[in-house]
């Protein structure tokens, strides 16, 4: 066993998920925290628009990592099972796929992108007044995707070995040098989104480059030499069956949430936009404990699989429950409690401010549910079943969560408060459908038949 492997299937679960998961929580924190320095930074010091012009341009990129972050949890949950199952050659095979993949992923996606950036601004119905802030966010972030997605890749194969220290501290220098450029390129010199755009592309590559340093000189199972950029078509297969259905997820969300910035902006405009940004961002936050949870539970499920314990990965699955419901349920509590003051952080814009209230109130209520939702489709994915997870998640995001959304919102008049709902209304829909599936134990079916460890 490698330094950078860790055994996650024997020994105490309890013990074993939280210690694991505390790294990945802090890991998830300091990752919201460099989202929303970007916001933070330009609502207090560029404005309203520029503060509008961040969220959708961010929107738009986050739901291209959110693609690629779900094939990355494919090669995760892979290594992972390779590990519990003992199979070094395996892992090493999808660890070079997975890079390499993924860059040639990332080049055509900038390409895309950079050709396609205004008449998608177009598309989600951006405020005239923010547009030129979003183009230039986007056009900037694009440009430097390949950093995040090099990022993700690295941090999804240390993870699928059990290591979630490494990405914590990787992703903390790109944190603070985030924020030191923020402040620099947007507060002094006044640069807006543009300004936070290139604070993002500049620590993201820092950071990669550190990681990609310290794992060459600590015999890290990629050397990262030409050489070993290659493509294995049985890693590939596998990589695409367990990562396509968990991206096309990740890419559904992503978009159900653009759909209700599109809803948003036909509503209030700018000051809707801005509030509905901000309150996403602090959504980062406040999800965080459980999806930390959630994706350690993922990975601690998949190397008990591997190695044939699938009632220690129920266990597993139910302590992560308890805990992310004990901490979903304060930020609830916290966010009934103080609407105001939460949004004061980012902007004092006394319309922004009241946009941001109704919408938060609502919105909030899908803390109740979220817990149980995350911790037990990660379940399903460790043992390799990311497609009932793409199922479950399109019905609730294209079926319950836009139609909700408008209908509330739109067509009974409810403005904000209505397209909050939809988040609620989805939630408990694609919670009904991951019970049935739990308590089915049609999860437990194999889907990755282990080789033996080749010589």
């Amino acid at each position: 066993m490698t330094k950078f492997e860790n055994n996650l299937y024997e020994g105490s679960v309890l013990k074993r998920l939280v210690l694991f998961s505390l790294p990945f929580l802090a890991s998830n924190i300091i990752q919201s925290l460099y989202n929303v320095a970007d916001m933070l930074i330009v609502g207090n010091f560029s404005g309203t628009n520029s503060l509008s012009g961040v969220n959708i341009g961010g929107q738009v990129t986050f739901i291209l990592t959110q693609i690629v972050l779900g094939f990355c949890i494919g090669g995760s949950v892979l290594i992972a099972q390779y590990i519990g199952a003992q199979n070094k050659r395996a892992v090493e095979k999808v660890t070079s796929t997975l890079i390499t993949s993924l860059l040639i992923l990332s080049a055509i996606i900038t390409v895309l992108m950079v050709v396609l950036r205004t008449p998608v601004l177009r598309l989600v119905k951006t405020p005239q007044e923010s547009f030129s802030e979003a183009n230039a966010y986007l056009f900037i972030t694009v440009l430097g995707i390949i950093f995040i997605f090099a990022y993700n890749a690295l941090s999804a194969i240390l993870r699928g070995m059990g290591d979630s220290k490494r990405p914590l501290y990787f992703i903390a220098v790109a944190c603070v040098t985030n924020v030191v450029l923020d402040l620099l390129l947007v507060a002094k010199f006044n640069m807006g989104a543009a300004g936070a755009a290139i604070a993002t592309v500049i620590s993201q590559a820092i950071s990669v480059i550190l990681c990609i340093v310290y794992l060459k000189k600590n015999d890290f199972i990629f050397d990262f030499k030409p050489s070993s950029f290659r493509i294995d078509r049985e890693s590939l297969r596998l990589i695409t069956k367990l990562g396509l259905p968990t991206a096309v997820q990740n890419g559904v969300t992503s978009l159900s949430f653009m759909f209700i910035t599109v809803l948003v902006n036909m509503v209030g405009g700018v000051n809707a936009s801005a509030a509905v940004g901000v309150v996403s961002r602090f959504n980062g936050f406040a999800v965080m404990p459980a999806v930390a949870m959630a994706s350690s539970v993922s990975t601690m499920a998949a190397q008990n699989i591997g190695a044939g314990q699938i009632d220690r990965a129920k266990k597993t699955c139910r302590i992560g429950v308890i805990v992310s419901v004990f901490f979903s349920y304060a930020i609830f509590a916290l966010v009934q409690a103080f609407p105001e003051p939460i949004l004061m952080l980012f902007d004092r814009n006394p319309e922004m401010i009241a946009n941001g209230v109704e919408y938060i109130r609502v919105m909030s209520l899908d803390y109740l549910v979220i817990p149980y939702i995350f911790c037990i489709n990660s379940l399903f994915v460790g043992a390799g079943h990311t497609t009932f997870s793409l199922i479950s998640n399109m019905l609730s995001s294209l079926l319950l969560r836009v139609p909700a959304a408008a209908i509330f919102g739109i067509t009974l008049g409810g403005g904000l408060a209505g397209i909050a709902f939809g988040a609620p209304v989805a939630s408990v829909g694609s919670l009904v459908l991951v019970l049935w599936f739990y308590f089915s134990g049609k999860w437990k079916k194999v889907v990755i038949h282990h080789q033996p460890q080749e010589e």
